[in-house]
């Protein structure tokens, strides 16, 4: 998953982050094979504020909570391979880090989406979203109902076209 978008809302506006799936392979047609889908989780402002600081990070910046995370990592010679989206229950979303401690084995630790994405962005690892939260919670692609509403329309005056007669004009 890529981040397509942080919003930092105000008051009672909510913050966000909308996590975009990558696309499809594309076969020899070049066509991909599935239309990527888009995962919004609502997120607090300081997390959302936390997740834009570790994407565009500011130079002379003060070390953060997450950039501390990603220090004791290192300091521990543990790695961040990735980060799950690994749950959905109504609108609280759950998240695992993966990690590979320094003995080889690898770990799995809870965490909160937003700080699992803040610290996957730092550490430049994948951020991955388990299929069945992503049939649970995606947003529809407006832009692909927009093009399958046209097409219909277009279809259905094809037909009209190919059907009329004179006598339907009486």
């Amino acid at each position: 998953m890529d981040i397509k978008t942080v919003a930092m809302g105000a008051g009672p506006v909510p913050s966000f982050v909308v996590l975009e799936q990558h696309e499809g392979e594309k076969p020899e047609d070049g066509e991909p094979t599935r239309k990527p889908r888009r995962l919004p989780i609502r997120i607090g402002s300081v997390e959302a504020a936390a997740i834009s600081l570790g994407v565009r990070p500011e130079k002379d910046q003060r070390p953060k909570t997450h950039d501390l995370l990603k220090s004791t990592l290192e300091a521990l010679d543990a790695q961040l391979l990735s980060v799950r989206i690994n749950k959905v229950s109504g609108t609280t979303f759950y998240a695992q880090l993966v990690l590979r401690a320094a003995d080889g084995s690898e770990r799995l630790v809870d965490a909160r989406p937003s700080d699992a994405i803040a610290l996957a962005v730092r550490c430049g690892v994948k951020i991955l979203a388990e299929d069945s939260v992503l049939e649970a919670a995606s947003m529809l692609d407006f832009k692909g109902v927009r093009e399958a509403e046209q097409e219909a329309e277009m279809a259905e005056f094809h037909d009209f076209v190919e059907h009329v007669s004179p006598e339907d004009f009486e």
